[in-house]
């Protein structure tokens, strides 16, 4: 069970979950499983569903029973923040608000403000021997060196890649939103936790003061865009994840409006061949993901493209490419060829799917279709 999919898996069913106890049965189930999750091994992406020594045991450090995978991603920890959130927001049900969610909210917390000076204080490393280049962290399972900036550091992107910078700025920016979260929900039911309080807004104040101090970049082309990683030391990576957090995702994820001129110009760069991971060919067009062999384009990618958009005529021309695009299966993928949607990664994707089934939700709610 990863913690960002299982959150992907469940999140357009919220505005169900008002009406249907079963739908809000679930939800909850899933929210109080995450949190249980975290507070065996915050640093860890993926659990067991029971403490079985399954998935990754040959990684050094040797992983916990519980543990299925432990790359550290931030993004790991923010999306149980956004569902338990998004959750109480619409149903009003706060009783999801119990001593383990307070207790992995304070961890996460600290795990984020500990991983601003990842070199001087983190604990964490990850080895994986005899694998690709991306499925390890090199420099000792420490990951290529960074300066301080205020935001926190990151070994691995959504796609399960490690970082070749450690600063991931989409990240950082989800984590900006879901502190916000965490600070309004512990000053409406835990008023009386004021150091820590204060101590969340210290942290987003940090990490927004080192995404506008260390991830723009000017653009010779676009004009100042967002960078995808930096290292605090004058190197950054000008491309998109095709998961998410993305830049593109940032209107959706809460950290910009579509209008916002920075999101405008860094949205005309990644989709553009300026991008190296934009794809174009005979079925559509699209980000890829260098996850994903060169050339196959991403459907969760996609989805987003359309759920950011404030264009009705990008939506439909984002829906015609995901239809055709199934491979005739009926399903959403991973990553597919732009030549020959038949050739495709992952035949049953519960994240791109679900993520596919909001975006339509969206374009018939906004009567683009």
């Amino acid at each position: 069970m990863w913690l960002r999919d299982s959150t992907a898996q469940v999140s357009h069913y919220i505005p169900l979950a008002v009406e249907d106890e079963e739908v809000r049965d679930i939800i909850k189930g899933v929210i109080k499983t995450q949190f249980k999750y975290i507070l065996i091994d915050p640093y860890a992406n993926a659990f067991n569903e029971e403490p079985n020594s399954k998935g990754h045991i040959k990684d050094i450090p040797r992983n916990d029973p519980w543990v299925f995978e432990r790359k550290y991603e931030i993004d790991s920890l923010c999306y149980p923040l956004r569902l338990i959130y998004k959750y109480w927001k619409e149903t009003g049900d706060s009783s999801v608000f119990d001593e383990s969610f307070k207790q992995a909210a304070k961890v996460i917390i600290k795990q984020w403000i500990t991983e601003q000076r990842h070199f001087e204080k983190s604990p964490y490393s990850f080895i994986r021997p005899n694998c690709r280049w991306k499925d390890t962290l090199h420099n000792d399972g420490r990951g290529m060196p960074v300066s301080y900036t205020g935001m926190t550091w990151s070994g691995f992107r959504p796609s399960d890649d490690g970082c070749v910078f450690g600063y991931l700025v989409p990240s950082n920016m989800f984590a900006v939103v879901v502190i916000g979260y965490v600070i309004e929900i512990f000053s409406t039911f835990y008023a009386y936790e004021s150091a820590f309080i204060s101590e969340c807004e210290t942290l987003k104040e940090e990490i927004e003061h080192g995404i506008d101090a260390y991830a723009v970049y000017d653009h010779p082309k676009y004009g100042k865009i967002y960078a995808c990683e930096t290292d605090g030391m004058g190197n950054r990576r000008l491309f998109d994840d095709a998961n998410v957090p993305s830049l593109i995702s940032l209107p959706y994820l809460g950290y910009c409006d579509k209008n916002d001129e920075m999101y405008l110009r860094t949205r005309k760069f990644i989709l553009s061949e300026d991008n190296p991971y934009y794809y174009k060919g005979k079925f559509g067009r699209g980000v890829g993901s260098p996850h994903t062999p060169e050339g196959y384009i991403w459907h969760i990618a996609l989805s987003m493209q359309g759920l950011t958009s404030n264009d009705p005529e990008e939506i439909r021309e984002v829906i015609d490419i995901l239809c055709s695009t199934d491979g005739d299966t009926g399903f959403m993928h991973e990553g597919f060829n732009a030549d020959n949607p038949k050739e495709f990664s992952r035949e049953w994707f519960a994240w791109s799917n679900s993520l596919f089934a909001e975006f339509i939700e969206y374009a018939v709610d906004n009567k683009i279709i």
